[in-house]
């Protein structure tokens, strides 16, 4: 046997042996395409954890920032925008991450010295109130010891003379003066027991409760003012008033304007003078319109008024008659001599407020009575001396008469006989009265340019001193006039150039922006105010009726 036969292997095992050579090539291509199909499948595994990676970064990057912004808010706003989640546990952490961004707003500064700025005071009373409201019976942690040092003169600035208790009383301890300033707030703010704790609401109920609401339905019923604006007081110092057009500029006078007086509606005014002429203006402030003029041939007009009720017009002038114009007849009436009475002239008279009486100076002390009515003479009045003004009072029972004797007397028209008689204080010689519209106040005016300004009450009492005693003129006092409201004194001397003045009565001081600067009143003879204060009208000796508004009342 060669060599080569004996190594020879059989067919089976030929077979076998190519089988498993070709097995073993399928086996290892096939894990060759696993490894690759592995590898690749790797490849993507990675570039997906690196996305995801960068993913995750960038989502923590914007919460890092988010979480920085919120903190710079904080530490910029406070705890205002960082917002507390529901559900979860660390609301404390934010509570407290809240509080130190909060408290690290306020700190105390230890270097600043001993003396509270206003708004530190402040809010130190605000704080200690609430203290207070909260712990009534503690007492107080801290005590401000500067309080008890410092001094407070309540009488030197004139907010603060309120404060006093009494008239007298000037400089108060600090705590003293705060006291009295939380007590001056809760008188001036009654209505806030709702905010303290505990408080109950109040339910007042009266026995009379059904005419309590019947009263209210009254009030709702109608439709006036419930809050009268003229009613407030009017500031001293400066009074605010405006130049109108003149309420005659479209038929000025050619002679001294004697008279001046307002129809009971505000919208009418006569004018009268030496010039014989009664004109009658409707007021608007704009153009004044003329309405009518009455030419008395026989009779320079000395005064001229209306009756109270504004049916009539009473003329008067240096003759021994006077005139009567009906104003809805549109007829004029002469009337006099008076029967029994010699007198020459009757150029001076007062008419009384119920339009029932005209009172004329007459002759030796004389007051003449006459019926509104009748135009007949119903009594006369005696003085010792003579008589040169009257002045009604207590709705026309009372009749008030100064004269050259210096005394004022009182009469009462019902009795006809005079219960007061007194001399005005420093004066020799009478020139004029009035009396306010309320009766409480009169003023005298004498040949000296002095007005003494009394309490009636008090004067009748047997007080003889004057309230108040006014030197601002220096010439003989011709007229005096009270608004509406008695809150203006007008007074004036025709025998100088701006001899016009207006007295705060409340305070008795002159307001001192009038006369206006830089504009002349020429020489003022008469003055009246409208009803309800807002015009103030005055006749001068250039026969001009000069018209101005004051703002302070709401209405003519």
């Amino acid at each position: 046997m060669s060599l080569i036969s004996q190594h020879v292997l059989p067919k089976e095992r030929t077979n076998k042996s190519i089988m498993l050579s070709t097995e073993d090539t399928l086996l290892i291509n096939a894990t060759e395409e696993i490894e690759t199909k592995s590898i690749l499948d790797s490849d993507g595994l990675r570039t997906k954890k690196r996305k995801k990676g960068r993913k995750e970064q960038e989502n923590q990057k914007e919460i890092e920032q988010g979480e920085e912004m919120k903190k710079l808010e904080n530490f910029l706003f406070g705890s205002l925008y960082s917002s507390v989640e529901f559900g979860k546990d660390d609301e404390e952490e934010v509570r407290k991450t809240t509080m130190e961004t909060d408290s690290a707003f306020f700190f105390t500064d230890r270097s600043a010295d001993t003396t509270l700025s206003a708004y530190k005071e402040d809010e130190e009373s605000i704080e200690e109130s609430i203290d207070e409201e909260e712990d009534k019976q503690g007492k107080p942690v801290w005590v401000d010891e500067e309080e008890e040092k410092t001094s407070v003169n309540i009488a030197s600035v004139n907010r603060l003379r309120k404060l006093r208790k009494e008239e007298d009383e000037s400089v108060i301890s600090g705590s003293e003066y705060v006291s009295r300033l939380r007590a001056h707030h809760i008188k001036l703010n009654p209505g806030t027991e709702w905010a303290h704790l505990g408080s109950q609401p109040k339910v007042y109920y009266s026995s009379d409760y059904e005419s309590d609401v019947e009263e209210l339905d009254d009030i709702l019923r109608t439709n006036e003012d419930l809050v009268v604006k003229s009613d407030r007081k009017l500031l001293p110092g400066l009074l605010e008033y405006s130049r109108l057009v003149d309420a005659n500029a479209e038929d000025p006078s050619n002679g001294p304007i004697n008279s001046v007086h307002f129809h009971k509606n505000a919208q009418l005014l006569l004018s009268a003078g030496l010039d014989r002429r009664l004109r009658f203006f409707q007021i608007d402030g704009k153009r004044n319109t003329k309405i009518q003029s009455i030419f008395l041939e026989d009779c320079p007009i000395r005064k001229a008024s209306f009756l109270p009720d504004g049916s009539q017009v009473i003329i008067s002038g240096r003759r021994k008659f006077f005139y009567s114009l009906d104003l809805v007849k549109a007829k004029v009436n002469k009337i006099g001599p008076l029967t029994g009475r010699e007198e020459k002239s009757l150029e001076y008279f007062e008419v009384s407020p119920d339009s029932n009486t005209i009172a004329f100076t007459g002759n030796e002390g004389y007051i003449l009575l006459v019926s509104s009515t009748t135009k007949q003479l119903i009594g006369t009045l005696k003085m010792n001396g003579t008589v040169r003004s009257l002045s009604f009072a207590a709705n026309g029972h009372h009749l008030l008469s100064f004269g050259g004797d210096g005394h004022i007397y009182h009469w009462d028209l019902r009795t006809r006989a005079c219960f007061h008689k007194a001399i005005d204080d420093g004066c020799v010689n009478g020139t004029t009265l009035s009396t306010s519209p309320n009766g409480t106040l009169f003023a005298a005016g004498s040949d000296s340019g002095v007005v003494n300004v009394y309490n009636r009450e008090a004067f009748l009492g047997g007080k003889r001193k004057p309230i108040k005693t006014i030197e601002n003129l220096t010439t003989k006092v011709d007229f005096l006039k009270f608004n509406n409201d008695a809150q203006i004194l007008a007074i004036g001397s025709g025998m100088k150039k701006n001899s016009l003045k207006l007295i705060h009565i409340p305070s008795f001081t002159v307001f001192s922006n009038w006369p206006p600067p830089n504009r002349t009143l020429h020489y003022p003879r008469s003055l009246d105010f409208s009803p309800g204060g807002g015009f103030m009208a005055f006749g001068n000796a250039a026969g001009k009726v000069l018209l101005y508004k004051l703002h302070h009342y709401q209405h003519a």
